[in-house]
């Protein structure tokens, strides 16, 4: 496992890391909390140092569980936990919903109380990282989420400020970074083999700045991990039933089609480990996030931070 520092403020973590939305028990289809627990051990023995989660997952169930597998192994790993807020899932606790609702809510007063329920759920004094979860363009226009988080960090409730970055909006919000770099310390950034719109400005941005980036949807919600096909459904409970639609995933095959020689070329090493390789080979990048239900799938991730295959050497798109 490799190392390195997340950006010029960030601490010292893994380059490859653990998403936790796909254990939250919502939104991915069915889950096992043993077999999850299982996987953030796997995590924690192979290296990885570095977990990401938010408190909408599973309504703050990914929290819970990752502080139970804190305390089971005695508080001794060095682990980063990174998570989020700006989604108010707190109205809809006592509801029955297949997927989770979705209720921006970027004022001072809730980012704020989302970021103290947070701590509890952690059991932590400090949160790592707290990141603005994905607010649209209206919402970072306004003050309060800024506020929200230099009152968090002056008080020491934070110790480094983040902010997700929309999907697909990645140019649109750059100048975003460039108004608020001296706050924000990290970005996290959707990125992948077939998806590489933050290249374009973000990342320089970043570089300037010295911005840390974590890389999320890595595998592309597990398209890359090849085992997907055109006939692929999802359930009603799995967020993929949208995000990979039928039209989505024949999208993405055709693209896949010319990396095919490449996967080839390099067939030591599984689909989904040179995808996630890919990611961190990228000089703005520090950590990939993909996600793992079973001890089996972090394990196979966790070798990606290995591979000596620099950026240059992939194909272009």
């Amino acid at each position: 496992m490799q190392y390195q520092k997340l950006g010029k403020n960030g601490p010292v973590i893994s380059t490859i890391g653990f998403g936790a939305w796909g254990i939250s028990g919502r939104d991915w289809g069915k889950t096992d909390d043993e077999e999850s627990k299982k996987a953030l051990h796997q995590a924690l023995d192979s290296g990885i140092t570095f977990i990401d989660t938010a408190d909408t997952y599973g309504s703050g169930h990914s929290e819970k569980l990752i502080r139970e597998v804190l305390d089971e192994r005695g508080r001794k790993d060095k682990a980063i936990i990174a998570t989020k807020a700006g989604n108010n899932f707190y109205p809809y606790l006592e509801e029955k919903h297949k997927t989770t609702p979705g209720n921006p809510d970027y004022s001072k007063k809730h980012l704020i109380y989302a970021a103290e329920q947070s701590l509890k759920r952690l059991g932590v004094e400090a949160l790592d990282i707290l990141q603005l979860h994905s607010p649209d363009d209206s919402l970072l226009a306004m003050d309060e989420p800024w506020e929200a988080l230099e009152k968090l960090k002056k008080d020491g409730k934070i110790k480094h400020a983040g902010w997700s970055v929309q999907s697909f909006r990645e140019t649109d919000q750059a100048h975003f970074l460039e108004e608020h770099h001296d706050l924000i310390d990290v970005l996290q950034v959707r990125y992948n083999l077939l998806e590489r719109e933050a290249e374009k400005k973000l990342f320089p941005l970043a570089q300037k700045y010295g911005t840390g980036i974590i890389v999320r949807i890595p595998i592309l919600f597990g398209f890359l991990s090849g085992k997907f096909s055109g006939e692929t459904k999802f359930g009603d409970d799995d967020h993929r039933r949208f995000n990979l639609s039928p039209e989505k995933l024949e999208q993405y095959l055709l693209q896949l089609e010319s990396f095919k020689p490449f996967f080839e070329e390099h067939n030591k090493y599984s689909m989904a480990q040179l995808s996630l390789r890919f990611c961190i080979s990228h000089p703005a990048c520090h950590v990939a996030i993909p996600g793992g239900k079973t001890p089996e799938q972090v394990k196979e991730n966790a070798v990606s931070s290995d591979i000596d295959i620099k950026y240059e050497d992939f194909p272009t798109l």
